[in-house]
This record gives C-alpha cells, structure tokens and sequence, in this order.
C-alpha cells in the first residue's frame, strides 16, 4: 500500500482483507460497501473496525482484521467481480450478513439498508433466503425478511418501526410515505405513518439539534396537526424504554382515526408525482432523476 493511502479507510481495509486464495469472495457489510452501499461503513456502534468477511478461502493465514467462514454451499451465481475484486452478488451478501446479524433488529437494518441504495429488492432477499437448506441463521434472515421495507432512510428509522411493530405491537407503518393534502399539496413525509390512526412518527437524531433544522421540524410537526395527522417524535438517546414505548400508544390513542372521506390528507399522488417509495421504481429512473429526485435522502 502506498505510504499516502489512509488504512483506516474503509475501502483500503476490504482490499486487504483479500487472502491470496483464487476461491476467496469478499461478502456481507464489506461486498455490500464496495457495490455502493451507503450505510455500511465496517463500524461496531461503538465505532471499532469490524473485522471484514471473507468466505470460500481454503487456506489462509488468520487475522483480527478478517472474518473467515467456510460455507460449501457457494455456486458460480454467487460469485461476482467489481473494479477487480471479486466479491459475492449483492443478494448473497445481504442473506450472509443477515445470517450472522446480532440481531433480529440488526438483520432487519441489513436488508433495509441494501435496499436503500437498490442493491437488492425484498422480494429478491426472500426468494434467495427461501430456497437456502437448514444453514446457520436462516431463521434469523426469513424473520428480517417479514419485517423489512425498501422505503427506510436510515438505521435509526428502522430501528425506530420495529420499536413500533415488535415493542409497541402495532401493525406495519408506511414509511416515507409522501401525505398530501387533498388539492395534491405535498403537506410532509413522516419517517413512519399509521395510516389507519393517522399518527406520523419522526426519529429525531442529533442533526435535529440544529437551530434551522429544529425550526423546519416545527414547521413540520404544525403542518402534521393543522390537517388531522397525530405527531410524534422520538430522539436520539430514547431507547427501546417503556417510556418510548407509552409515548407511541398514547399519540396513536390521541389520534383522530379520520375515515378516508373525511381526512384532510390523503397518501394518493397528484397525476404529476413520481413515486420512490420501492426499489423497482427507483431503479426506472433516469440518472437525471435519481439527482433530481433522491437528492433529499442522505446517508450518514
């Protein structure tokens, strides 16, 4: 490596973990980061190294540094190579990494975030899972799979509608669900909204803590209300607490539970909107397009 190449960037670090064995496949979060994917920046939360996996090496000196597996299972369509790096296919990569998640929430953020960048569909991730035998974590990944969405911006907003789904037992919220008013004014696009209550729920990270940000989320919050939406934020340090759990039921139970013919917002586009709530129809677009129109999500 060159003296002036940083080792401590994520790139360089998935690069070297490449053992010099010709069935070595770079895959899970490092095969996802290096097709593009945003969000998986090889960082515990608590902001260490994650050691980077490696699957179908034979013989290779071990390291910290790298995670090996041995799985026989792997076929030639799971084998890919980008800018010279050969790596597991973006579906092969979300099903290994989602199979060895910490967690149902984190095997859930996976697959949530591969479909941000439109690296794979949910309905692509489930097939894949479907058809693989009694392997380690299978289970794991077909639960992520029932739960997972293509329309989450972030970890935290994720992590947030499982909060909403698995401590608060409410069914599925819409999420980044455009709401207009009923001329076709865009009125806000809640993180999460229960469209049968009317509750738009918001993650608050500590962007929110902004002077200007904070006075846009006012704005926001008094749109939200002023056409019959309940509102409800939840912040950064909450947690998955009773506290924010109580918070969710009592906004849902204050909601208005409008009938649709009577709501003063509605989830139906205007004849000129252009959906990117879904991975198939953010991958229709044009380049021109993705700039245009997916400029407004911004992966951290």
């Amino acid at each position: 490596m060159p003296a002036h190449v940083r080792g401590d960037l994520v790139e360089q670090r998935i690069v070297e973990a490449l053992p010099a064995s010709p069935d070595a496949l770079i895959t899970g979060w490092a095969a996802l980061r290096w097709l593009g994917g945003s969000w998986f920046h090889g960082l515990t939360a608590a902001g260490d190294p994650l050691p980077v996996p490696v699957t179908g090496a034979k013989t290779v000196r071990r390291r910290a540094s790298v995670a090996l597996t041995k799985e026989s299972w792997l076929q030639p369509a799971h084998r890919a190579e980008v800018d010279g790096l050969p790596i597991t296919t973006a579906v092969r990569s979300v099903h290994f990494a989602m199979r060895y998640a910490t967690s149902l929430v984190a095997a859930v953020i996976v697959l949530d975030m591969a479909a941000y960048d439109d690296l794979v569909t949910v309905e692509e991730v489930r097939a894949f899972t479907g058809s693989a035998g009694p392997r380690t974590g299978v289970a794991l990944a077909r639960q992520a799979c029932a739960l997972a969405s293509e329309s989450s911006w972030s970890p935290m907003e994720t992590w947030l509608r499982l909060v909403w789904v698995l401590d608060a037992g409410f069914p599925p919220p819409l999420c980044n669900q455009p709401v207009f008013d009923p001329s076709g004014r865009l009125i806000g696009t809640p993180d999460l909204l229960d469209h049968e209550a009317g509750v738009a729920v918001e993650y608050d990270g500590p962007v929110h803590l902004d002077a200007r940000q904070r006075r846009r989320d006012r704005d926001r919050e008094e749109a939200f209300r002023s056409h019959g939406l309940e509102h409800v934020a939840v912040m950064a340090g909450d947690g998955r607490s009773e506290a924010t759990v109580r918070r969710l039921r009592e906004a849902r139970r204050r909601a208005r539970w409008e009938p649709a013919a009577t709501r003063a917002w509605t989830i139906t586009a205007p004849p000129w909107w252009t959906s990117t709530t879904s991975v198939e129809s953010r991958r229709a677009l044009s380049d021109a397009d993705r700039a245009r129109l997916l400029t407004y999500r911004r992966a951290g």
